[in-house]
């Protein structure tokens, strides 16, 4: 189990895995892509910015001696993007053996991605879970495949609201983000009761970062219009969120550690799961509600047009 000096040291040996990471190029991907490459993995950086994609793997670059790196473009906003972004990938990598749903965005005000879904819940959760549905060949051909999706302590606020999925009649930035952090968990256990159906022995994880210094917060503070709002949001940061660095050890521990069992929640271990060092959580009791699983993923299938095969005719 986690334990209070669990760091990226104890990372074993990773080589001949291939991994993609989202959300890559900066803040908590960045810092577990780097990580997987040093201890060996082969890593897609998934980015949706090419100038920061560029700059991330070249800072990976810089760091570790020849390391198996490739950058690679994927908006999450974009089904368009996405299922390039999955061809491309599977093409070069027909054998996954771990996906990172790392990407996302935090409390900004309404807008619509490009397939019109409100642009949290399309990014945070409907993106990756068809990312992770047209990668799902990829990962079935490995022996041991491991998904980790990060969530959020938010996750608590959200509701799964089906009659306003997107939001057009009630909007509110945090409402928004705290249902896609839900379903971002719905999905992860979701994703790991088909597969034990199915009998694939694929391993799907939640984790959160706890209070991290990452972009997430500095978007969402420059969203905000009053300037002290902005400038309080910074000064907390400032203070009590923990580097991107060490809000990345939950994630890696649940992508690399071999006493990971499908379903759990990682998190930090201190300050009220804030900050700290990997271990087992729970989530809010919604989170496991089979019942709002299974209707929120037939209806991300609606909405994608993505299915998972297998997972989808298991009894």
């Amino acid at each position: 189990m986690g334990s209070p000096s669990w760091t990226a040291d104890h990372i074993p040996g990773l080589t001949g895995r291939t991994a993609v990471v989202t959300g890559a190029n900066a803040g908590l991907g960045y810092h577990v892509a780097l990580e997987l490459a040093r201890y060996g993995a082969t890593v897609v950086l998934a980015c949706r910015d090419p100038r920061r994609g560029e700059a991330a793997l070249a800072r990976i670059r810089r760091e570790l001696a020849r390391p198996d790196v490739e950058l690679r473009p994927l908006d999450l906003g974009d089904l368009g993007s996405v299922r390039a972004f999955a061809t491309d990938v599977t093409a070069a990598h027909p054998v996954l053996d771990l996906l990172i749903n790392n990407a996302g965005i935090m409390a900004l005000p309404r807008a619509l991605t490009a397939d019109g879904f409100e642009q949290q819940l399309g990014v945070n959760h409907l993106g990756h879970f068809a990312l992770t549905g047209l990668l799902f060949t990829a990962l079935s051909a490995a022996d041991e495949p491991r998904v980790v999706t990060v969530s959020s302590q938010a996750h608590a606020m959200g509701t799964i609201d089906f009659d306003d999925l997107m939001a057009e009649h009630r909007y509110g930035p945090w409402r928004a983000y705290g249902q896609s952090k839900l379903a971002n968990l719905l999905f992860a256990f979701e994703l790991q009761r088909r597969a034990d159906r199915a009998s694939m022995p694929l391993t799907s994880v939640a984790t959160h970062p706890g209070y991290a210094a990452t972009n997430l917060q500095n978007a969402a503070a420059q969203a905000r219009r009053r300037a002290w709002v902005r400038h309080a949001s910074a000064a907390v940061t400032r203070m009590v969120a923990q580097p991107a660095a060490q809000g990345a050890l939950t994630t890696l521990y649940a992508a690399t550690m071999p006493d990971v069992r499908g379903g759990e929640f990682f998190g930090p271990d201190s300050f009220g799961g804030s900050r700290g060092h990997p271990t087992r959580v729970k989530a809010t009791a919604k989170a496991y509600d089979p019942e709002t699983a299974a209707r929120l993923w037939e209806r991300s299938e609606e909405l994608t047009g993505v299915t998972f095969g297998e997972l989808d005719s298991s009894p």
